[in-house]
């Protein structure tokens, strides 16, 4: 069976508590934090592992909060493989206030990673990845890796003939564009940034899909929509998958959810609109749940029967 492997370059320590009512200038008391290992491609991999799948995941790591983070994974069992570096791994915060259900994220920039750091990466996933693998790369990227970063490892894959799903924004985005990409999952303001278009209506969505696969190197294309679902769009096939209503309790890793459930559809050998409604449903899933604890495998598979049953 081919080997999922997942790539964090801007990993986190996701702390996450609550509160009853926030405001300035006074003592907040929270209620006893938990502690997540984060980060794309890191909850890509946790997400696959609640849905009694395996993969390796890579990712950058340094200092005493990279030894926390390697410790989160192994605590759930996580086959890991840390490219060191000197900077200490980044911590992230989010506060859920219970008397409005309002979420507040304080996202941080991350370490300083040095050049002969991420080339080492480069040439590490070079020598690992084989043919058929899946390399999955989400996240942003952190100070210091070049903007074409992920463009290289689309290059790479290509050349090693391994199957690259991509989940990034901003420049690496648009960069990563212009490369080789299995399958990319943007958002509606980021595929109309690539297609160069301001905004994207339910009228030209499809058409500008369809431009994008027509213009990139690029198999399957899956535009997250948020609390629509999402479009699946190749040159052959196109299909909307609508997303279930649930009663949301938190949107840390949605997203990536949502790729672990594609992913792993795609090594079961599912079709492509079986992958997205898979997907749309991990998705959902994790927004059910508190903090950073994304999908369960029970939500998702009954979540997932419903949205085939539309």
């Amino acid at each position: 069976m081919a080997r999922i492997i997942t790539l964090t370059l801007n990993p986190a320590i996701d702390k996450s508590t609550t509160v009853t009512g926030i405001g300035p200038n006074t003592k907040l008391r929270c209620t006893e934090p938990t502690y997540d290992a984060g980060g794309g491609g890191i909850n890509v991999s946790r997400a696959i592992h609640k849905l009694g799948g395996s993969s390796l995941c890579k990712y950058f790591a340094g200092g005493p909060t990279g030894v926390f983070l390697k410790q989160l994974l192994d605590d759930q069992q996580i086959e890991q493989e840390v490219f060191e570096i000197e900077g200490w791994t980044r911590e992230n915060f989010a506060v859920t206030d219970t008397s409005n259900n309002q979420q507040y994220r304080f996202g941080m920039p991350g370490p300083m990673v040095k050049e002969a750091e991420w080339q080492n990466a480069l040439q590490q996933l070079e020598m690992q990845l084989n043919k058929g693998d899946y390399l999955v790369a989400s996240g942003k990227l952190p100070p210091g890796v070049p903007n074409d970063f992920y463009a290289q490892v689309g290059d790479l894959t290509k050349k090693k003939e391994a199957l690259f799903i991509l989940d990034a924004s901003g420049e690496a985005l648009m960069e990563a564009a212009k490369s080789h990409i299995y399958m990319l999952k943007p958002n509606l303001a980021e595929l109309g940034a690539m297609c160069g278009v301001p905004s994207i209506t339910d009228l030209d969505l499809k058409s500008l899909a369809k431009q994008f696969l027509e213009k990139h190197d690029c198999k399957i294309l899956v535009v997250s929509l948020g609390p629509k679902g999402a479009l699946l769009a190749t040159k052959n096939e196109m299909v909307q998958v609508p997303a279930p209503v649930v009663h949301q309790q938190s949107t840390i890793g949605a997203g990536d959810s949502m790729v672990a459930g594609m992913v792993m559809s795609l090594v079961g050998g599912k079709s492509l609109s079986e992958m997205v409604m898979y997907g749309v449903a991990c998705g959902t899933a994790a927004t059910m749940h508190q903090g950073t604890q994304l999908c369960n495998k029970e939500d998702a598979d009954k979540l997932c029967d419903w949205i085939k049953a539309q």
